[in-house]
């Protein structure tokens, strides 16, 4: 019976935990992560690898969370979102968070520096202090810009997954972060447009409370515009293929109609559903690129000995890749 009573008087404390770390912003930062690291081969990568990578990631973005958490207890309180946070209500106390944190960083960095390499530990502490130092201390308080500046700390896991893989981080794996922080301000906006009397309570300084909600909406719109183009950048550099060309292009079109009619009449509803769509956008979009990855292969071998130049072109491949394919083509068939 007492061993049953500490069990259930251990849950609530174990759930608060857990919630410190933003359970489902951690869950899609390693989910880009993931992307990345099957991005970087051509096969489908060493699970031995992928796997702790992923947990290491995970656990330094868990930790900066956090302190996250931690450092903006009193704003959070006095927001009706946040104030359920175990920090803002009490639940937890400083010292445990301190605690917490400092574990959950620690061993993220031993997992990557002793079972991926040390160059993902190193890209993952450096956005740890990112996010947990430079945004979250020094620019969110500052600037309404917060978000668009420090929004490369948030864009950072294709990179990190990239580099757990292949111990670099080429072109590629930039483009990646530039799409995740093209789409960072038009999801913050929408979710601080339809909030912004809490936001105005906590004393941040968003977009909405500064400069209005027309100003806002229009750099919604603005920004989903940059996402579109920076969107189609993959298949553009040869990294994608036309089937997520065709993902990319439909997702952003509801995108951009979605902000077209936010700025033809606001609403807080359909800021929200803004806001909710952003991040259904963002999976289906990642997952698109991992998906065509894999049908290349499939598709290609099609496309470069049957089609003409011009039509292999606009999938994205070269000239010179064409020829070579349809000569080798040809001369198997003489044998």
């Amino acid at each position: 019976m007492g061993a049953e009573s500490a069990l259930a008087g251990s849950m609530p404390r174990i759930a608060n935990y857990m919630a410190l770390t933003k359970p489902r912003v951690t869950q899609l930062a390693v989910f880009c992560a993931v992307i990345g690291m099957f991005l970087a081969r051509p096969s489908v990568p060493d699970w031995r690898i992928v796997l702790p990578a992923a947990v290491g990631i995970g656990m330094l973005a868990s930790a900066a969370f956090a302190v996250n958490c931690l450092i903006e207890r009193k704003i959070d309180a006095r927001m009706a979102r946040t104030a359920r946070r175990p920090l803002a209500h009490g639940d937890l106390g400083v010292v445990q968070a301190v605690v917490f944190s400092a574990l959950l960083g620690g061993a993220g960095m031993w997992v990557l520096y002793m079972l991926v390499n040390p160059l993902t530990m190193w890209l993952t502490v450096a956005t740890f202090v990112g996010y947990a130092g430079i945004y979250t201390v020094v620019l969110k308080p500052a600037t309404p810009q917060n978000i668009v500046i420090g929004g490369l700390a948030g864009a950072m896991p294709p990179a990190l997954g990239w580099a757990a893989i292949a111990n670099d981080v080429p072109a590629q794996a930039w483009v990646l972060v530039l799409i995740i922080f093209v789409w960072t301000p038009p999801h913050f906006w929408s979710l601080a447009l339809y909030r912004r009397d809490d936001y105005a309570k906590s004393g941040v300084p968003v977009l909405p409370v500064t400069h209005g909600i027309r100003f806002t909406c229009l750099n919604v719109l603005l920004y989903t515009i940059a996402l579109f183009a920076a969107s189609v950048l993959p298949f553009a550099i040869g990294l994608s293929g036309a089937a997520y060309l065709v993902v990319a292009i439909a997702l952003g079109a509801l995108f951009l109609r979605y902000t077209f009619m936010l700025n033809r009449r606001y609403s807080d509803d359909l800021a929200r559903k803004i806001f909710t769509y952003s991040i259904l956008y963002l999976s289906l979009l990642f997952g698109g690129l991992m998906i065509d990855h894999y049908l290349q292969p499939v598709f290609q071998p099609v496309c470069l000995r049957y089609w003409s130049e011009a039509d292999c072109a606009l999938l994205g491949y070269g000239a010179a890749a064409v020829r070579d394919q349809q000569a080798a083509f040809r001369q198997q068939q003489r044998f």
